[in-house]
């Protein structure tokens, strides 16, 4: 097995320990930064993503993969160049203003972030205002919103609202959230959980 592959396998089975040992050993054999994230550890993840999806594991499994692959990227991060942290893109997160949820919210992020995107995280309860100022300082190409009440649902119709004149895409969800609801508000993607967000990215950047 390649040092890649057992690296890939170590995130999936959510040792961060060796992650890391075979992140060292990876660069120690030449191997580029961008490979070892993308052949590494997304690789790792993406398995991950797939048994997520399909209820094979569940949060508590994600959460410790996604960990064991942070200790990966704290080696080789700072060897890359900034063109190639920019490489996939800027997605920009939150939850809309009243609600405090963010299991969900910090999983997309955890997900998001081992598809090789650069997540700005806004937090919690956040005011369409808030958002719109995010988005002109960081200027991603995507902003995720999560909502999981009914009652704050609401806002996120008119954080979209808020966003429109700064034409950037879109994406929601939460365990309210709809495909109905995202097409009522004008969303330009609705993601039923934290594996189909990155699919619903990587689609949207496509487009």
């Amino acid at each position: 097995m390649s040092t890649l592959q057992e690296m890939a396998e170590a995130v999936i089975n959510g040792n961060a320990g060796k992650v890391k040992e075979f992140a060292e050993k990876a660069l120690t054999e030449g191997i580029a930064p961008q490979t070892i994230i993308n052949e590494g550890l997304i690789a790792g993840m993406n398995v991950i993503g797939v048994r997520f999806k399909n209820n094979e594991v569940y949060v508590p499994e994600v959460l410790i993969a996604a960990r064991a692959m942070h200790a990966g990227m704290d080696v080789v991060k700072p060897l890359l160049t900034d063109s190639e942290v920019r490489d996939k893109g800027t997605i920009l997160i939150g939850t809309v203003k009243g609600d405090l949820h963010d299991i969900g919210k910090n999983l997309v992020r955890m997900m998001l972030e081992g598809a090789g995107y650069k997540v700005v995280d806004v937090g919690v309860d956040v005011s369409p205002e808030k958002f719109v100022e995010a988005v002109a300082e960081h200027k991603p190409q995507i902003v995720g919103l999560s909502a999981l009440l009914t009652t704050t649902m609401t806002n996120m119709r008119t954080t979209i609202e808020a966003l429109k004149s700064s034409h950037v895409r879109v994406m929601i969800g939460g365990a309210p959230v709809t495909q109905k609801f995202a097409d009522e508000i004008g969303a330009d993607a609705y993601a039923a959980d934290a594996a189909t967000a990155v699919e619903k990215a990587n689609q949207l950047l496509a487009s």
